[in-house]
């Protein structure tokens, strides 16, 4: 019981450390919260948090203060989920309705979780090996000029252009396309890059020069990893208001912010199963960083690209398409961020599925 109720003293620090940006004392924390125990008490119990390292008095005869520590220890065993209001949801709702592509379901998401949140947004653009094909086009330019087109299940388009020495037939175009479309609809990119190049030797020897250069195109635009290294940014003005929360200065964050290869990694991995991630402090793994945390998800996991089994049976696997998240001072309304970052996720997974 006293283990619970120093978690319950704990967690009314943090609320109260995150509303008023004051250090929190026995006296206010009996007026605010119903403990229902003697002020002897709640400062016995401040006493053995600071004393395990979870709270921190800034200044002498000061109230106390969470610390990293005591931030991992809340949202792990005390904070639950703070529910988004009806006029949230229908915010995001109504902001993502209409949507018309991939890069405007990404730019319309980062407006609406910065509004939310108040704190910076980063979404991560759908992972291209990540996703599966949905059609491929070859349409003739005229000449030895083709154009491939290619659309991903994030309704996300890719398009080269083929230039071969012998400019091909309508029919061998259009056998081309039966051929690559079928051999790669419904897989995923990679696994989609070598069906198609099993397909070259099905065509006359004459014919296989030009089905392999739009294969080749193919599988390059299938593993160009840049496309995978997108990220939109939003809300920075949002850090102006946090200023006194970060350690040193602002200026780091605002440099990361610069630098799409380190938000990616304090995104991380997309997981299957849209588990949320929250990095307080040191955890985000930049010394620069100390003072900010990140609440992460993944996004899309409904998206099933088809691949190949050990036995060679058509199935399917659950993966997150991509990441997406808020990062802010550790100061921040972790159950509020949590609840409007996994909302957020879930909208956009809608709207790629639709698209």
């Amino acid at each position: 019981m006293s283990d619970d109720r120093r978690l319950q003293v704990l967690r009314a620090i943090v609320e109260d450390y995150v509303a008023t940006q004051e250090p929190v004392g026995s006296r206010s924390l009996l007026e605010r919260h119903d403990l229902g125990v003697s002020p002897a008490t709640v400062r016995n119990d401040m006493a053995i948090l600071e004393d395990e390292g979870l709270i921190a008095q800034p200044h002498t005869s000061a109230g106390r203060i969470p610390t990293d520590k005591g931030y991992r220890t809340f949202v792990d065993r005390v904070a639950t989920v703070k529910p988004l209001s009806p006029a949230e949801r229908r915010a995001i709702e109504t902001f993502m309705t209409g949507a018309v592509d991939v890069d405007d379901v990404v730019r319309r998401s980062v407006r609406i979780l910065a509004q939310l949140t108040n704190q910076v947004a980063i979404v991560q653009y759908p992972t291209l090996t990540r996703s599966s094909v949905r059609h491929v086009e070859v349409v003739s330019l005229g000449g030895g000029r083709l154009m491939l087109i290619v659309i991903t299940s994030t309704g996300r388009v890719e398009q080269r252009i083929v230039e071969v020495a012998d400019p091909p037939s309508e029919e061998l175009i259009e056998d081309m396309r039966d051929r690559i479309g079928t051999a790669c609809a419904g897989y995923r990119l990679p696994e989609a890059a070598l069906r198609a190049s099993q397909i070259i030797s099905a065509f006359p020897a004459g014919d296989q020069p030009v089905v392999s250069s739009l294969v080749t195109t193919l599988s390059q635009i299938f593993s160009d990893e840049r496309s995978d290294e997108r990220v939109a940014v939003g809300g920075a003005a949002n850090l102006a208001r946090f200023g006194a929360d970060f350690e040193s200065s602002i200026q780091p964050v605002l440099e990361a912010i610069e630098e799409h290869v380190v938000l990616l990694r304090l995104l991380g991995e997309a997981t299957a199963d849209q588990r949320m991630t929250v990095r307080i402090g040191p955890e985000t793994g930049y010394e620069t960083l100390a003072g900010t945390s990140v609440v992460a998800t993944s996004y899309g996991v409904n998206q099933i690209g088809a691949v190949d089994d050990d036995d060679g049976e058509h199935g399917s696997e659950r993966h997150g398409l991509a990441t997406l998240g808020t990062m802010g001072p550790m100061r921040m309304d972790y159950p509020g961020t949590m609840a409007a970052v996994a909302a957020v996720a879930r909208y956009v997974g809608r709207a790629l599925s639709e698209g």
